[in-house]
């Protein structure tokens, strides 16, 4: 059973074969706007300085951070991220964020 205010994961869209893989990772947050908030910030905060100065312009974090951030959480830098491991680190921030009010 889900916990209050959150959806069981065989309630998330699913995305079609063969979509690109930000489709597949993003559209479950898609249904769950109680981590829209969280996502904004993070996308803002993780952005490297001077985004939108480089082709394409997209707040991406650098692709190094990425890797040392994924090789610290699961021990593999090439380690797969999934829909499920995004919003397990939306729901951490949001919480993080709480505990620090």
């Amino acid at each position: 059973m889900a916990a209050p205010g959150t959806r069981p994961p065989e309630a998330d869209p699913e995305p079609r074969a063969g979509a690109p893989k930000a489709t597949r990772i993003l559209m479950p947050l898609a249904a769950r706007p109680g981590l829209w908030w969280t996502a904004l910030v993070q996308v803002v905060r993780l952005a490297p300085p001077g985004w939108w100065r480089r082709w394409p312009p997209v707040p991406r974090p650098d692709p190094a951070f990425l890797r040392f951030r994924i090789q610290t959480m699961w021990g593999d830098p090439d380690h797969e991220v999934g829909s499920g491991d995004l919003l397990t680190y939306l729901r951490w921030c949001r919480g993080f964020q709480h505990a620090l009010r």
